[in-house]
This record gives C-alpha cells, sequence and structure tokens, in this order.
C-alpha cells in the first residue's frame, strides 16, 4: 500500500501523524511511505530520518495527496485540501465532524473513506483519543492556572494559595482521562479541586485513587450551578464520542 504523511497546515498545529520509527515498521511489512517535506520538522523530525527510516520525501502537498491510498494527518483537513478527496482514497486522522459541517459534506460528496481517530474503539476504549486528552487535561489546568493571574485578566488568585490565603477552588466537570489528568495537575499545584460525573460507580474510583485529596460530586443541573458559583476555575471535561462537548 502507498501511504502518505502529510504536513500539517491548520494554524499552530505542529504535530506530524507519523514518527520515523513509524515509517521504519510500515516499510519492513512492505508499503511504500510517502512524507510530505519537513512534515516532521514541527515534532523534532527531520527529511533525513525519514528517509533513513525507508520513506521517500516529497516536494509537495499535492504529490502526497495524488499518489497514495492512504493519507494520514493529524488534525481535520482544512479547506485548501478538501479538492484532494477521491472515491479511492482512505484518510485517516482526528475530524470532529460534529463542529465542522462542511467538512463533513466535502467527505460525503467526494466519496473519500475517512476514518476519525477520535471513534476508534478497541474493548470499548478510545486508544487514539487518549494521549490527545491526556495532554488537554494536564494542559487546561495549567492554562487555567496563568488565566487567574492579574496579567492574564484573571482575578489574581493563586492555585495554592499561601499561608493567611486560602486556595483557588476548582471544578472539573466529567471524569473521564480529560478530567482526571486536569484533576490531577489541579492537585499537585495545591487547589482545592472537585470533580463531578454523571455516575456514581466512576466517583467511587476517582475517590478511591485521589482519597481524601479531592471532592466528588455528582454532575447534574442544579449540582453545576451551585459549584460553578462557588469555583475560581472551571474547566469542562465532558466527552461524547463523535459529538460536541455539550
Amino acid at each position: 500500500m502507498k501511504i502518505g504523511v502529510l504536513k500539517e497546515i491548520k494554524n499552530n498545529e505542529n504535530r506530524v501523524a507519523l514518527t520515523p520509527m513509524g515509517a521504519a515498521v510500515l516499510t519492513e511489512l512492505g508499503h511504500d511511505v510517502l512524507v510530505e517535506t519537513e512534515a516532521g520538522v514541527g515534532s523534532g523530525f527531520t527529511n533525513m530520518e525519514y528517509v533513513d527510516a525507508g520513506a521517500t520525501i516529497v516536494d509537495t502537498a499535492a504529490d502526497v495527496w495524488n499518489h497514495v491510498e492512504l493519507a494520514l494527518k493529524v488534525k481535520e483537513p482544512q479547506p485548501s485540501e478538501y479538492r484532494y478527496f477521491r472515491p479511492d482514497l482512505t484518510l485517516f486522522t482526528y475530524l470532529h465532524l460534529a463542529a465542522e459541517p462542511e467538512l463533513t459534506k466535502a467527505l460525503v460528496d467526494s466519496g473519500v473513506t475517512a476514518i476519525a481517530y477520535e471513534t476508534v474503539e478497541i474493548d470499548r476504549t478510545l486508544p487514539l483519543l487518549t494521549p490527545m486528552s491526556e495532554v488537554a487535561g494536564r494542559m487546561a489546568a495549567q492554562i487555567g492556572a496563568q488565566i487567574l493571574e492579574k496579567p492574564h485578566g484573571g482575578k489574581g488568585i493563586l492555585l495554592s494559595g499561601l499561608p493567611g490565603v486560602p486556595r483557588a477552588n476548582v471544578t472539573v466537570i466529567g471524569g473521564g482521562v480529560v478530567g482526571m489528568n486536569a484533576a490531577r495537575i489541579a492537585i499537585g499545584l495545591g487547589a482545592n479541586v472537585t470533580i463531578m460525573d454523571i455516575s456514581p460507580a466512576r466517583l467511587r474510583q476517582i475517590d478511591d485513587q485521589f482519597g481524601n485529596t479531592i471532592n466528588t460530586l455528582i454532575s447534574n443541573s442544579y449540582n453545576i450551578a451551585k459549584q460553578v458559583a462557588e469555583s475560581d476555575l472551571v474547566i469542562g471535561a465532558v466527552l461524547i464520542p463523535g459529538a460536541k462537548a455539550p
């Protein structure tokens, strides 16, 4: 199979869909791997590393799109890439179609086969979404701490507090991968953390894991309204697979 790796063109997206190690595995299995020049630079991988792994470097995105059977990306295709869709192409990337009606239409109209990373399931888990959710959760807590600072328009609150000053109240709505990672960082920074979820069983698991370092609360409209009003920082971490976050 001819497999292509594209350079991401979405603003501020520096990741690459396939590492040189991945390219080596695929070429050893007999596949041809085409990599758009400098596709891996933003992630710290040079063209030569891909060449050493057995891949072929091509000059333009069109050289990838037009000559492969399977196109690998990180983020959803941008409008300028829609023209490359065709019935005999399989696209494998994060799609998040609930927020992209124009992309959805372009995919359907073109006849391309599109597989979304975020909906791939193994044993009722989402193995391709989990790493991104881990990053998102940890970054949410870090960015939230920055936003609370006065220079960023916040109230001038330090998550950890300090002697004589109370800790910040942080509420995390959703006890999945994003929520757990956000809570872990917020706890590590010294905040008073409450995590909310609709599942009592999940809250028991969270309580077993974090013990008395965290508060747990059933997620419903009443509790959310009350908790948000009392919080300094609220992190939304609810996942509905394939749909927009509520």
